[in-house]
């Protein structure tokens, strides 16, 4: 079948050692996944279901790349986040064997015009132009799942050199098993899926000429420039 347009791009996330990449089918978000992060954004925590967003393939970003201050915000924020890339696709998947579909980890930043968020948060209207918008999805190389479950450990994020969100994956309200199960019974996850799993307290704004270094124990860095 012949195109009518030349066909768009495939995203991909490069895999840590080998030359190989990992095509991007769609990003799926948690939202509020760290306690403290939801009491920063003005939100009790709590064990309700977990709720997601989504952002559109092509918005990822490799590292050591230039991301370019946003249109229509004053309010560009940094989130940093555990990725998990799924390898093997399911419907209603249970929580012990959610860990089987998964492919590898990475380090990413779910970038954010906050002002925007909040704006339609306030009016009651989806949050698309605050989260899913281009260069919105920084992702470092992704490293192939092993034995690390990547269930605890040091999640960090630094601007300029100075440590602005520091926690453990350990405090993630839902954890990667029980969040691969709670997406699968809303969508059919496929191979290619990519779910950012939430960050941690601290967020903050950042302005042109920032730079941005995000860190997971046992996962390569993410690094970005505000440009």
């Amino acid at each position: 079948m012949r195109h009518g347009i030349p066909a768009p791009v495939q995203s991909v996330v490069p895999i840590d050692g080998g030359g190989e990449v990992f095509p991007v089918r769609r990003i799926y978000c948690v939202g509020r996944n760290y306690a403290e992060h939801a009491r920063e954004m003005g939100f009790d925590p709590d064990r309700e279901p977990p709720f997601f967003f989504m952002k559109p393939a092509d918005a990822i970003v490799p590292t050591g790349s230039q991301v370019p201050y946003p249109t229509q915000s004053s309010e560009f924020h940094h989130e940093i986040e555990l990725v998990v890339a799924i390898g093997k696709g399911g419907r209603d998947i249970s929580t012990d064997p959610a860990l089987d579909h998964v492919f590898g980890y990475a380090v990413g930043i779910d970038l954010t015009r906050r002002d925007l968020q909040i704006q339609a948060r306030k009016m009651g209207r989806p949050w698309e132009m605050g989260k899913g918008f281009d260069h919105s999805a920084p992702c470092a190389p992704l490293l192939r799942a092993g034995a690390t479950k990547f269930d605890r450990g040091a999640i960090w994020l630094t601007l300029n050199g100075v440590t602005k969100q520091k926690s453990d994956l350990s405090k993630l309200i839902w954890s990667v098993p029980e969040i691969i199960s709670h997406l699968s019974s809303y969508m059919e996850l496929q191979p290619g899926d990519l779910i950012y799993t939430g960050t941690p307290e601290g967020v903050g704004p950042m302005v042109r000429g920032d730079r941005v270094v995000g860190h997971i124990d046992g996962l390569p860095n993410i690094e970005i420039t505000v440009a």
